[in-house]
C-alpha cells in the first residue's frame, strides 16, 4: 500500500472521529495511528489530519504514554487558559462605554458632518 493510500484511509477515519473527539483524545488517537504506522507514522498521520507534528511529540515524547487515564475532571485545559475579559484589562473601559451611552451624556452635533476636509 503506498503512502497515499494510508494518507486517504487515515483521513477518512479523522473526518469520522473528528466530531465525537474533544483535543485530548484527538492527540491519543493521532499518536496510536502514528505508532500502529512505524517509522514515518508521525509524518503520515499529521499529513493526513493537519495536525501538528508537535501534536505527537506532546502526547507520546518517549514512544510510552504514561497519561492514558481518562481525566479526573472533564476540563481538558487548564483553567485561568485563554484571554482576559476586556473589563479585566481595562477596569475603566465599562464606566467610558456607559458614559457614552448615556442620553442623558450624549450632545447631538449642531453642523452636519460634511466629511474629510
Amino acid at each position: 500500500m503506498s503512502d497515499d493510500d494510508i494518507v486517504e484511509k487515515i483521513r477518512k477515519k479523522y473526518e469520522r472521529l473528528s466530531g465525537v473527539l474533544d483535543e485530548r483524545s484527538r492527540r491519543v488517537w493521532a499518536s496510536a495511528e502514528a505508532e500502529a504506522l512505524g517509522y514515518g507514522g508521525q509524518g503520515i498521520v499529521a499529513k493526513a489530519t493537519g495536525l501538528s507534528r508537535m501534536t505527537f511529540y506532546s502526547q507520546n515524547l518517549d514512544g510510552s504514554n504514561e497519561n492514558n487515564s481518562a481525566p479526573p475532571h472533564p476540563r481538558i485545559r487548564k483553567e485561568g487558559g485563554g484571554r482576559k475579559k476586556l473589563i479585566q484589562r481595562e477596569p475603566k473601559l465599562l464606566s467610558a462605554l456607559e458614559a457614552l451611552m448615556n442620553p442623558r451624556l450624549v450632545v447631538i452635533q449642531k453642523t452636519p458632518y460634511a466629511g474629510p476636509v
